[in-house]
C-alpha cells in the first residue's frame, strides 16, 4: 500500500498550457530587438494568466555573472549559467524569456541539451535583424564605440556570431512592429501547446 501511494505522488500530471513552463531563448545581434520583443511577449503572456520571467542579459551580467569577461570561454560560462536558471524556472511552470545574444552555436546547443535531458520545453528564436539595422538603432551606443576604437569584441562586427541554422522561429524585426513580433512568438507557443 505504501508503495502505491508513493508511486501516485511521483506520477506527473500533464500541465495545462497556462501552467506549462518553457524556455524561449531569443538570440541575435546587439540592438536586434531581443529584449524589447521579450518584454512585449511577457506582457501578453501575463495578461493571459501565465507565470513569466525575463532573464535580461545585462542584469545577469551584473548579478549572476559579475567578473566574467567576453572571451569565448567566459561567454560560454555565462550562457550555461543562464541556461541552468532558465531550466530550473521552466521546470517549475514558468515561461522564461531569455533575450541573450549567446553568439556560439555549441553554447546554445548545450542549453538545449540540458532542457531535453530534463524534459523541459525549449524554443530557440533567432531575432534576425541585419547588422546594418542594428548599428543604426545602436541602443547602447556599442556600434559607435566600436567604430571609434573605444571597444573591441563586438558580436557580429569584430567578434563572431553564429546564427542558428534551424531555429524554432526566425523573427525579422525590421519592417514589423514590436507587437507583431510578440504576437508571432505567442502564436508559436500556442502552436506548441505551451500557451492559450
Amino acid at each position: 500500500m505504501t508503495t502505491q501511494i508513493s508511486q501516485e505522488r511521483t506520477m506527473s500530471v500533464p500541465a495545462s498550457p497556462r501552467q506549462a513552463g518553457a524556455t524561449v531563448w531569443l538570440t541575435g545581434l546587439p540592438s536586434a530587438g531581443k529584449t524589447t520583443v521579450a518584454f512585449a511577449l511577457a506582457d501578453r503572456l501575463r495578461e493571459a494568466g501565465h507565470r513569466v520571467e525575463v532573464l535580461d542579459g545585462d542584469e545577469i551580467r551584473e548579478f549572476l555573472s559579475a567578473g566574467l569577461g567576453f572571451t569565448r570561454e567566459d561567454r560560454h560560462t555565462n550562457v550555461q549559467r543562464i541556461g541552468f536558471v532558465a531550466e530550473l524556472l521552466a521546470s517549475n511552470g514558468v515561461k522564461v524569456l531569455v533575450p541573450v545574444i549567446a553568439p556560439y552555436a555549441d553554447s546554445r546547443e548545450a542549453v538545449r541539451g540540458r532542457h531535453q535531458k530534463q524534459g523541459t520545453p525549449y524554443l530557440e528564436v533567432h531575432v534576425a535583424t541585419p547588422v546594418e539595422v542594428c548599428s543604426e538603432r545602436d541602443v547602447k551606443g556599442l556600434y559607435a564605440k566600436q567604430a571609434a576604437g573605444e571597444i573591441s569584441g563586438l558580436t557580429g562586427v569584430d567578434d563572431p556570431y553564429e546564427a542558428p541554422e534551424a531555429p524554432d522561429l526566425r523573427l525579422e524585426t525590421h519592417g514589423r512592429t514590436v507587437e507583431d513580433s510578440a504576437a508571432a512568438l505567442q502564436a508559436l507557443l500556442v502552436e506548441r501547446g505551451l500557451a492559450l
